[in-house]
């Protein structure tokens, strides 16, 4: 894996933006070993760019692994909001029309055969069901830059939520992953020690400054674009865009020095 930790570059376009961070992190030679891919964008409801992922981010996402690789390539998202399925999302900000045009499949998370994983060591989820499917394959989280009201900040390791199927993670309320809502810090945390992310890309070309699902967007806005293969350095920098020290992010405090590290001066 290559040495650099996390790549920010100023945003110019998708296509050369994300291709200058992901050829300066070697994800070029990553691809071209892997057989099957995941993108998980940020699917959290049918609210356009900013909320959720830009789907020409994604274009320019698959474009690139397909310059690099012949791996089957799979766009998955679990939608949050209780009163939709994902795949009504998936219509409503044309991520349909996308994956036909690219050829691509889509999958919904929420509805996939699962996998019960157990760390009895672990305070919120010593249990845990997954979608089997994700086990195999690189998985690359690909967030929108935003505070959330929750766990401060939703970047490559909050995005990870939308794997949790609410068969088992929905308990009342308007959203289906709310059983992590009362702990979310540490929520976080746990389940990405069952599965994070093998690479990740925050589109902070806007970025939100109070809230994950509207209010005021960062003014001016960011112009950024970061990616990395250690999550918790990704979400590090990102947190930083946005104004804050990942020190004072529970998930992203807990996850220095286990899943990654957040100082991009030391290794992991």
């Amino acid at each position: 894996m290559p040495e650099l930790k996390v790549s920010m570059q100023p945003f110019a376009g998708y296509p050369a933006t994300l291709a200058a961070c992901l050829d300066e992190i070697g994800a070029d030679m990553v691809f071209r070993r892997r057989r099957l891919i995941w993108i998980k964008p940020n699917l959290v409801n049918d609210s356009p760019f900013p909320v959720t992922s830009d789907p020409e981010m994604i274009r320019a996402l698959v474009e690139y692994v397909r310059e690099n690789s012949r791996a089957r390539i799979i766009i998955a998202e679990g939608c949050g909001d209780s009163g939709m399925e994902t795949r009504e999302v998936f219509e409503s900000l044309g991520y349909d029309r996308l994956a036909g045009e690219l050829g691509v499949e889509l999958v919904d998370l929420n509805h996939e055969p699962l996998k019960r994983l157990r760390n009895p060591e672990f305070q919120v989820l010593p249990e845990i069901y997954l979608p089997k499917s994700i086990f195999s394959g690189m998985l690359i989280s690909v967030p929108v830059l935003k505070r959330h009201s929750l766990a401060g900040v939703t970047l490559a390791m909050k995005n990870l939520m939308g794997l949790a199927p609410p068969k088992h993670y929905q308990q009342g309320g308007s959203w289906k992953k709310s059983y992590f809502h009362s702990r979310m810090q540490r929520s976080i945390f746990e389940l990405n020690c069952y599965r994070k992310p093998d690479l990740s890309i925050v589109d902070a070309r806007v970025g939100l400054a109070q809230y994950h699902l509207g209010g005021a967007e960062c003014s001016p806005p960011v112009q950024k674009m970061i990616a990395g293969f250690d999550p918790v350095a990704v979400d590090a920098a990102g947190a930083e865009l946005l104004g804050l020290s990942w020190e004072d992010v529970g998930h992203i405090r807990m996850a220095h020095g286990v899943l990654g590290n957040a100082r991009p001066d030391e290794k992991s």
